[in-house]
């Protein structure tokens, strides 16, 4: 999207700078890389930057609001509902496309994002400078680009996320708590997590519990756990039905978590249809609709409990609408279609683009802090690693910002 920025790269791209790049990755970690990186990363210009911190300010201002609790309470399952909320999520990703503006106003024709998801989740936290470092290692990536925010190095970033995760406990009193974490996909993030903070990435199976307390097992020793950097997400569950454990996320615990559990569900799809922001596409509950949309053909039908792009339906028909029983039309969200625009210039074609902005939430900030970002270049109709499969210039990356 910058073009001399573009054009220098893609002038020093080859497959076998490519695969030198994946080779050093592999070298530095190996066998944890277990989800396709994209040959490129995204080169953003000011007036597009411009307008995502706008999108993402108007979007927070509803987060932040007092009622935003009162506006999301049915959001939680009441079966997976944890004790001890905090005030507020200290983790926010925010998900935009990549489209150009078809509004007729001032704007049109420019690139505009549009807002397709929001989580009150942790995203891959620490792979993203790690790869953005792995990009200036090997390509020329101009210097005034950055793909931080708020902080200028990556010591500054690792220490906000110190702060944020460890804060003033022992770091072996803090887990990065996962179901099965060597078989996730993003195990990878899970290691450089442990490399920069020195906690411990847990599985939940290996959890020991005694009335409120909680432990775990290393190096022969019985460890308390004060606080868990969740990575766990309850769909996932649904996995494995036969789990056998002795701490269950419902339990009232004696215990900080950092990224409580609650603000998956409160930060979410659910929180589209509050949002107002030209940024943001029309989202219905379907529960509200007393009829549909004209053009449902414009519109995605989404389940409100998913993740990674499950049960997403892009060409409904009033018929697959009315086929959903009454009582569970609250569980989904018709949320209007935005058209991506191919803007990443490959050696055979342009490639459509999604950026992800990282915020991180300190206790006692009044806002969240944008710190880092994601990004996915997709050839077909779903974005994401697991709806590309056998294509070359797609998958994630890391974009770099002109400020």
């Amino acid at each position: 999207m910058i073009q001399s920025a573009r054009q220098a790269f893609n002038q020093s791209f080859s497959p076998d700078t490519y695969r030198a790049m994946l080779d050093a990755i592999e070298a530095d970690l190996p066998g944890q890389l277990d989800f396709r990186v994209a040959e490129t990363p995204v080169f953003v210009p000011k007036v597009l930057t411009d307008k995502l911190l706008k999108a993402c300010s108007d979007i927070t201002d509803v987060i932040v609001n007092p009622n935003f609790k009162a506006l999301t309470e049915n959001a939680i399952p009441a079966d997976q509902r944890v004790p001890n909320e905090d005030d507020h999520t200290q983790f926010l990703v925010m998900d935009y496309a990549v489209c150009k503006d078809e509004s007729g106003g001032p704007s049109h024709g420019e690139l505009t994002p549009r807002l397709i998801e929001l989580q009150g989740f942790p995203s891959l936290s620490f792979f993203q400078p790690y790869l953005a470092d792995q990009f200036r290692a090997n390509y020329p990536i101009p210097a005034n680009l950055s793909n931080l925010f708020t902080v200028d190095t990556d010591e500054e970033y690792v220490a906000r996320l110190r702060e944020l995760i460890v804060g003033d406990c022992n770091p072996e009193e803090v887990i990065l708590l996962e179901i099965y974490p060597e078989r996730q996909k993003t195990r990878i993030d899970f290691v450089l997590t442990e490399r920069a903070l020195g906690i411990s990435t847990v599985g939940l199976t290996d959890v020991k519990k005694e009335g409120r307390k909680l432990f775990y097992e290393k190096d022969g020793r019985t460890i308390p756990i004060k606080r868990i950097y969740n990575r766990l997400i309850f769909d996932d569950l649904t996995n494995f039905p036969g789990l056998q454990t002795e701490f269950s996320l419902t339990d009232d615990v004696d215990v900080e978590w950092v990224g409580h559990p609650n603000w998956f569900f409160r930060i979410s799809k659910y929180t589209l249809p509050f949002l107002k922001s030209e940024f943001v596409p029309a989202s219905h509950f379907l529960s509200d609709l007393s009829e549909y949309p004209a053009d449902l053909e414009n519109y995605v039908l989404k389940p409100l409990f998913s993740f990674a792009g499950s049960g997403v339906q892009l060409h409904i028909t009033p018929a697959d609408l009315d086929a959903i029983p009454a009582e569970q039309r609250s569980g989904y969200l018709l949320q209007r279609k935005v058209k991506y625009e191919p803007v990443i210039q490959s050696p055979d074609g342009l490639v459509k683009c999604e950026i992800r902005m990282l915020f991180f939430w300190q206790k006692g900030d009044p806002r969240p802090t944008l710190l880092t970002n994601l990004s996915r270049l997709s050839r077909g109709e779903m974005i994401g690693v697991n709806f590309n499969k056998n294509k070359d210039w797609v998958g994630g990356t890391v974009c770099f910002f002109e400020k």
